[in-house]
């Protein structure tokens, strides 16, 4: 996927990931039943943030990680 929004610092772009729609025994969860997804995949990052001294620290994740976020 290609994305045109370029993130600044060390900040990322994540593109949540479908939850579940069915339970592991074929159960429908209904829309009003489910949670917001908080696992989704990486799709841009920034260059990192600078340090006290100048230099740039780059941000440990890359395109495609699968990471997990918290509700805000």
């Amino acid at each position: 996927m290609s994305v045109s929004i370029k993130p600044l610092e060390d900040r990322i772009v994540v593109k949540p990931l479908e939850a579940e729609q069915t339970t592991a025994s074929g159960l429908v969860i209904p829309d009003t039943a489910k949670e917001k997804p908080q696992e989704g995949e990486v799709v841009a990052v920034g260059p990192g943030r600078v340090d006290d001294n100048g230099n740039r620290v780059p941000i440990d994740v890359t395109v495609g990680d699968v990471v997990l976020y918290s509700k805000y």
